[in-house]
């Protein structure tokens, strides 16, 4: 083969998931972490998918709850910063993190359950204790900026809306570089119950073979749990770029993942080892049934999932 020559590979999508999975077991530095758990970790990897034909990475050897997913990303694209909404459609996913400081600041015991009935029963005890700082939705679409006032002091200018910066710029200069969305925002990473693991975001607009212009997407996440984040970042990056694309104008390209320290958690030895005995089976696909007016304004009822047909789900603990 010569340089520049393409070249198909024949397996599944989700093999290379997969093998990256057995190699962080197999081979994988065992650490100590935040979490007290442990892991084993592997130091940048790489993923990539092709989203051409409505082709989307949702995994089939286990159960991926796309939708609970794709609420969160809508979530994540209004600014709220508190679980409450997500708790009233059923998603859990955000759950630990508030009730774990409302037990650290109070010494009240309350288990999670009776917690988040409390945070979908009482709005104002929502208010206190359901929000998770400025986290992934807030630095997207209201960046803090300061302007200079007398005396050497500042106050709070206007948010920056990068997700609409985004789609503007891929419409209006969709070759430039600075097609990006940034989480990490250094000064607020303390006021946040988590750091973003899903951090930095790009887009780059190429020339398909059929001669039309296509969106590829490239995340990189400092730190993810193979077992149970990434299949959700997956769906939700490819989500994402599927959304600015029809915005754009543009038909969806590839999309690129880049993990830093890629891990496994020592008390998910079950779920490696059952997963890995399963195949993957089908080609899953998303139909996106209306373009809406902007980005912000899309419905859980606008995303369709054909052909998915996976393995069951295969539970195991989240580490706080």
């Amino acid at each position: 083969m010569k340089a520049g020559d393409s070249y198909v590979i024949d397996s599944h999508f989700e093999q290379q998931y997969l093998d990256l999975m057995r190699r962080i077991w197999l081979e994988g530095d065992e650490r100590r972490d935040r979490t007290g758990v442990g892991t084993r970790s592997v130091f940048g990897a790489m993923l990539r998918f092709d989203l051409a034909d409505a082709a989307m990475p949702l995994i089939t050897t286990k159960r991926v709850y796309w939708k609970t997913a794709t609420r969160e990303m809508l979530w994540f694209l209004t600014g709220n910063t508190n679980i409450r909404p997500l708790v009233l459609q059923g998603v859990k996913i955000w759950n630990e993190w508030p009730h774990a400081r409302y037990v650290d600041e109070t010494g009240d015991d309350m288990e999670l359950d009776a917690f988040v009935q409390k945070i979908a029963d009482d709005e104002s005890f929502a208010e206190k204790w359901g929000d998770l700082g400025p986290v992934y939705g807030k630095q997207w679409v209201d960046w803090p900026t300061y302007q200079p006032v007398k005396g050497g002091l500042f106050r709070k200018g206007r948010g920056i809306n990068q997700v609409a910066e985004v789609v503007q710029s891929l419409r209006e200069n969709p070759g430039s570089r600075r097609h990006i969305i940034e989480g990490w925002n250094v000064a607020e990473v303390p006021q946040m119950a988590l750091p973003p693991c899903h951090k930095t975001y790009q887009f780059h607009v190429s020339e398909g073979a059929d001669g039309k212009p296509r969106l590829n997407g490239l995340l990189y996440q400092r730190s993810c749990d193979v077992a149970l984040g990434l299949p959700f970042n997956l769906w939700s990056a490819a989500l994402l770029q599927r959304m600015l694309a029809q915005q754009a104008g543009l038909e969806p390209g590839e999309f690129v993942w880049m993990g830093g320290d890629t891990h496994l958690y020592l008390n998910h030895e079950h779920l490696v080892k059952e997963q890995l005995s399963r195949e993957p089976q089908g080609q899953p696909r998303l139909e996106i049934t209306r373009r809406p007016p902007t980005i912000f304004d899309y419905t859980i009822e606008d995303f369709a999932v054909h052909d998915y047909t996976p393995h069951g789900a295969i539970k195991a603990p989240v580490a706080v």
